[in-house]
């Protein structure tokens, strides 16, 4: 502190002090024995939901190392937070937008820039909610949604955002990378490959409605489901949740 950021030192006493006598006492009622209240609940026959943060790619083992954080949120992670066990995971939702976003550096396949980047960005409020940075955004990229398939054994997709495709005539999928001659349907595991890959897009037709307003899947502009119907072909797992709009109640279940 005092070396390299120019600080005063701490004080380890007056810490001591403080988290034991003010904060400790604030703190202590609420802990408790989490994993065996969440095995209780279980053993009751009661439904146990369990929410990851963060995104498959920025995974500190599996994710586009080192643009990463510094934990596990795969689903596997979720058993080593909650103490539950693999077997007791039944259900794994995965949640994507119907494009891709990344806050700071790394490899992006399907960036955008220019008129299309910005009209994302502001119509889908693309900026980080606690630094408000804005996001970079691309196209759909299915060979990214492929992996995080498999890392994390998905059984079912929520797709998001929808609504903020609705002006575009077409939309494009990236369904594959190429490199020297090579079709990736996986991410490649190798950095240099990823940062130079060309994506190989395939071109859907756009829906031009508004799609906010709709709650029931016969609703839906065909040509809207057809973009969800080809991605869930593409990725291989149900998309089973449509986000039409940002508040609670604007999604369409398909299945």
């Amino acid at each position: 502190m005092t070396k390299i950021y120019n600080r005063p030192a701490l004080s380890a006493k007056a810490i001591a002090e403080r988290y034991l006598d003010e904060l400790a006492p604030r703190i202590a009622p609420m802990i408790a024995d989490t994993v065996g209240l969440v095995h209780d609940a279980l053993a009751r026959g009661e439904r146990v939901l369990l929410e990851g943060a963060q995104a498959t790619f920025l995974d500190l083992d599996h994710g586009t190392y080192p643009f990463v954080t510094s934990s596990n949120p795969v689903a596997g992670g979720a058993c080593v937070g909650s103490g539950l066990g693999p077997r007791d995971i039944t259900d794994i939702l995965g949640i994507a937008k119907a494009y891709v976003t990344r806050v700071g550096a790394g490899p992006f396949p399907t960036e955008l820039d220019g008129d299309t980047a910005e009209y994302l960005v502001t119509h889908g409020h693309e900026f980080g909610t606690n630094t408000g940075r804005r996001r970079r955004v691309g196209w759909f990229d299915v060979v990214m949604a492929r992996q995080a398939v498999r890392l994390n054994s998905l059984s079912e997709i929520a797709l998001t955002k929808l609504d903020v495709l609705d002006k575009f005539d077409e939309i494009k999928v990236c369904v594959a990378y190429l490199h020297e001659g090579v079709r990736y349907e996986y991410m490649p595991f190798h950095q240099s490959v990823l940062h130079d890959v060309t994506p190989v897009y395939e071109t859907i037709q756009g829906w031009q409605s508004e799609l906010t307003a709709v709650s029931h899947i016969d609703q839906m502009p065909a040509a809207a489901m057809d973009y969800v119907r080809f991605l869930e072909e593409k990725i291989g797992v149900p998309i089973t949740v449509v986000g039409v709009g940002p508040e609670r109640e604007q999604f369409v279940r398909t299945a």
